[in-house]
């Protein structure tokens, strides 16, 4: 996955390699400097994680790809408005978020956002670690197919919750974000993060603990 536009390039005026420096320094280099290979490096670092997130939060390939080309296009026009002292993570995150928020918007026949993962052996730990906290009371697992089993009624369950939870867990979750990050990301009080995501958690148990009692799994 690439860049779909063209930046402008510059002759670099440091010494330091571009994967030594630090995100917030290639975005700086590329702001004042206009570097084209500090962009181009920016993009390497985030092609795998950030499309990796927009694949779950839209739940289509090709969606996710474009959003995340519409993603850097913004950070190409917005870099002016970077500001030094922020780290350039959430700031991507929130920029993305918002362009995947506008392109379901735009796709009407798109479905509800699904977080479940194209490969079904991509994601168990992060899953896993969903399991855990829901049904750390219960029983363990008799079998791998009942493990899997679990699994997918995680995604599932994850996938139908309300928009505003399923982007907590997505953050903190799948994407290992703290809570300040996740909440610079949604522009919201790391308090309500941690609402967010505590009422995210009791829906998914009050849903598994129905759905034990009702025998459907």
């Amino acid at each position: 996955m690439s860049a779909i536009f063209e930046v402008p390039s510059a002759t670099s005026s440091s010494s330091v390699p571009l994967v030594e420096q630090s995100d917030e320094q290639l975005l700086l280099r590329y702001r004042d400097g206009h570097e084209r290979r500090a962009f181009e490096e920016l993009v390497r670092r985030y092609e795998k994680e950030l499309y990796s997130y927009l694949r779950r939060y839209l739940g289509d390939a090709t969606l996710a790809e474009d959003v995340f080309q519409a993603a850097f296009f913004q950070v190409h026009l917005k870099c002016n408005q970077f500001e030094a002292d922020k780290k350039f993570r959430p700031w991507l995150y929130t920029i993305a978020t918002n362009q995947a928020i506008d392109a379901q918007r735009r796709n009407k026949r798109h479905r509800m956002a699904s977080l479940d993962r194209q490969n079904a052996g991509d994601g168990e730990q992060e899953v896993g670690a969903l399991v855990d906290l829901l049904v750390n009371a219960s029983a363990a697992p008799s079998s791998n197919m009942e493990m899997v089993e679990r699994r997918d009624w995680i995604r599932q369950a994850v996938a139908d919750l309300p928009e505003t939870l399923r982007s907590a867990v997505a953050l903190i979750y799948y994407q290992g974000m703290k809570y300040r990050e996740a909440a610079e990301v949604l522009g919201i009080p790391v308090g309500t993060v941690k609402s967010r995501l505590h009422t995210a958690v009791l829906r998914l148990n009050e849903a598994w603990q129905r759905g034990s009692l009702s025998g459907e799994r």
